[in-house]
Order: C-alpha cells, then sequence, then structure tokens
C-alpha cells in the first residue's frame, strides 16, 4: 500500500464518502491519487458531493474541473459549488427522494429525571428572546421536516412520555404574583398526539389552575379534537407553524397541509380560543415572497386581528450539528442550499436577505399593527429596527411587552 492510499483511507474515515453513489466515490477516488488532495481538501470535496446529491443538482462528476492544478482545481470547484448556493433556490424540477408517505415510530413511556421546564434551547444573549420557558411534555417529534433541529437531540423514530409529567405538572411550584409564557411545542409538536397518556388533560387541569401561566400549544398538525370537545381555559393559545404550500410540500413531510392547518386554526378561534402564527423558518425561493403574501393576505380575510394574539417570524438558522445531521440522511431537500452566513455564531441568510423577507412580512400584515403582538424570534437586536421600525432595549422588554400583550388579548391580568 503506498503512502497516499494509507492517507486517502484515513481522510476519508468519519465523512459521508461511503453514502456518495458507487461513481461518484471512484471518481472522486481518481482524482485524489491524481490531485494528491489533503486531508481537509478531501473532507470538503466529499461535502460538496454529498450536498449537490441532496440538492438534486447537477453532480460534482458535471461540475469537477478540467486542469491538473490542484490548487487551480480546488478553488474553481468551490466557486462552482458556491455559484450553485448563491443562486436562487427552485423547486420546480425538485424530485424528492426516499420521502416517508407514513407515520412510523415506536412510543416509549417512561420515568424521567427532572421535568424538562427551562429556557428556551435556542436562548441567547447575542440575539434578542422573549425569555420562553419551554416544558418538555413529549420529546420527539412524529413529522419529518427537513430543517428541524429536534432530530439532531432526540431519536427520530422513538416518541417518550414521562410516566409522571402529569403528577408533576401538578407539583410544579410557581410564584402566582408573576406571569409566566410557557410553550409546550419545542421538542415535539403540541397537538399531534393528542391526549395520549393524558398529557392534555394534564395541561388543561394546569392552565386551569395556575391563571398566571400563558399555556402555548404550537403546532403543524391538524389534530384538534380535544380543543373541540373540552372546555378550554382562557390562558390557553393555540398556534401553528405555517409556511408556503411549496414549503410544506417538499419540505415538511407528514405534517398537516396548508389548508388543514389553516382550517383546524378557524375551527378553534369559532370557540374562542385566542390563536396565533408562526412564520418560522421563512425560506428563500424562486418567487418566495408573492407565495408568502398569498398567505399572509389569507389569514387577515379569514381571521379577525381580535382573534389572534400573535404573528411571529424567523427563518433558517444552522449549527453545525444540525447540518451535519440532515447530511447523513438518505433523502432529498434544498434547505441547507442556501449561502450561509454568519449569524451569533450560528448559520443562516445573509443580513440583507433577512431583512427583506422579515420587512416584507411585516408590512404584509399593517391592517393588524397595534392590534396583535407580532415578533421575531432569535434575530439581532438591531434586526428588528431595519425590519419592523422598532426594537426593545433588553429580552427582559421583549417579554414584558408580550406579556403585557397577550394578557389584554386573553382578558387575563397581567403581573410583571
Amino acid at each position: 500500500m503506498n503512502t497516499y492510499t494509507e492517507k486517502f483511507n484515513t481522510s476519508i474515515e468519519n465523512t459521508l464518502f461511503s453514502k456518495l453513489p458507487h461513481a461518484q466515490q471512484n471518481f472522486i477516488k481518481q482524482k485524489a491519487y491524481v490531485l494528491k488532495f489533503s486531508h481537509q481538501e478531501l473532507k470538503q470535496i466529499i461535502d460538496i458531493a454529498r450536498d449537490l446529491g441532496m440538492w438534486n443538482e447537477k453532480s460534482i462528476v458535471e461540475i469537477f474541473p478540467d486542469h491538473d492544478q490542484k490548487k487551480v482545481v480546488f478553488r474553481r470547484l468551490r466557486e462552482a459549488y458556491e455559484a450553485i448556493r448563491n443562486a436562487p433556490n427552485s423547486y420546480k424540477n425538485f424530485e424528492l427522494k426516499n420521502v416517508p408517505t407514513e407515520q412510523r415510530y415506536t412510543f416509549k413511556t417512561e420515568p424521567k429525571e427532572g421535568f424538562g421546564l427551562g429556557l428556551c434551547p435556542v436562548a441567547s444573549e447575542k440575539t434578542r428572546c422573549c425569555n420562553l420557558l419551554t416544558l418538555d411534555a413529549v420529546e420527539s417529534c412524529g413529522f419529518d421536516c427537513s430543517y428541524c433541529s429536534i432530530q439532531s437531540f432526540y431519536n427520530q423514530n422513538t416518541i417518550t412520555f414521562d410516566s409522571s409529567f402529569a403528577e408533576k405538572l401538578a407539583n410544579l411550584q410557581l410564584d402566582q404574583n408573576r406571569t409566566y409564557h410557557i410553550g409546550t411545542g419545542q421538542s415535539s409538536d403540541s397537538l399531534m398526539w393528542g391526549n395520549r397518556e393524558g398529557i392534555l388533560d394534564a395541561l388543561f387541569l394546569f392552565a386551569r389552575e395556575n391563571p398566571n401561566v400563558i399555556l402555548e400549544f404550537k403546532t403543524k398538525s391538524d389534530n384538534i379534537k380535544y380543543f373541540l370537545e373540552n372546555d378550554v381555559p382562557k390562558n390557553i393559545l393555540c398556534t401553528w407553524s405555517l409556511n408556503t404550500k411549496t414549503i410544506i410540500e417538499n419540505e415538511e413531510h407528514l405534517a398537516a397541509s396548508l389548508d388543514k392547518r389553516i382550517n383546524a386554526a378557524r375551527s378553534v378561534a369559532d370557540r374562542g380560543v385566542k390563536v396565533g402564527f408562526h412564520f418560522h423558518p421563512i425560506v428563500e425561493y424562486e418567487n418566495y415572497l408573492a407565495e408568502y403574501q398569498e398567505v399572509y393576505e389569507r389569514l387577515q380575510r379569514e381571521f379577525k386581528p381580535e382573534e389572534v394574539a400573535l404573528v411571529s417570524f424567523g427563518t433558517l438558522t444552522f449549527i453545525k450539528p444540525v447540518i451535519k445531521q440532515l447530511r447523513s440522511r438518505e433523502f432529498r431537500t434544498k434547505i441547507t442550499q442556501i449561502p450561509h452566513a454568519d449569524a451569533s455564531g450560528k448559520s443562516s441568510y445573509p443580513h440583507a436577505t433577512k431583512v427583506e423577507m422579515f420587512k416584507h412580512a411585516y408590512e404584509s400584515f399593517k391592517p393588524w399593527h397595534n392590534k396583535l403582538f407580532f415578533y421575531l424570534c432569535m434575530e439581532e437586536h438591531g434586526m428588528w429596527r431595519e425590519s419592523f421600525g422598532y426594537q426593545y432595549a433588553t429580552n427582559n422588554d421583549f417579554e414584558h411587552a408580550m406579556l403585557e400583550s397577550y394578557c389584554n388579548k386573553t382578558g387575563l391580568k397581567y403581573l410583571i
């Protein structure tokens, strides 16, 4: 075995080389032996090949430069790859691959240490945060959204319930002189499991016994049976994560359609429950602003502002483990095909793109301004002023404004 063979074999360890089509593996190996790519160069070339396949774009064989100097080849390859990444994404000829057509998972109910009540897991001092408390009523999600970070924290195929959840919730000690905002949609979808293991019974009882808690159920499902068959405490908000039909059909696998989500929200609002809408992530692709505009306008046609407590906006933000997890999956997605820019230590769209999408979104809801609460989720402080025309000085100011608005909307007393 020659020296470079050993180096090549060592370099492809802990990479996605084995997941590439055999023709691409042979091609990369052939080029590596001729050009003597370094460990880091090989790793990047393998990631490029993997990304192109996931994006349903030209293969690395098709874009590989024809040149005999390694530095020139690697530079031109990176340029070709970045050109594909930076071009506006298009779903016109995008073909899905290995997308599940039905939900397949196993359920597990077991006692767990701790309670799972804590600060939002993506909270950061570098971004403006509402100080949301999250409650892990269930761990892992049955939907298969290609951008979701839940899969990097939990086993995607096992849905775990805490056997002592109701007891722990009943024994939770809160300051009765303070208003809390608690969400249940961070580690799983809030409604897709219905009342399995009595989780909704426990949460509704908790809301009734703690009127100082704004309890938010965030969902992409249309499983509202429990809400229609039971009295809903007025301190409960039911919110839907929405997107365009293009993104739902291509990236939010197994989740309810846009029509089903909006119809479910309409039915819940008809019961007198305050609803809300999260546009997170807003995704850039060809004609995306026009398609989001259609959704924004539809909501304003089908709901009255007094029925809606909130509308939030956010976008794709990645940490390295999530990108690595996505690359390891055998499916296709355009989600990682975005021009990555630094976003407070994470990776997201360039600043100008984010201003464009958020400003457009906020201005599209102009008839609802000052009638409900709008906010940006986990964005840098200055993004608010550029997008909304105002900003909060601190996270606490943001939190107080949000809670006061929610209390006014639901008829609750706001306790600072």
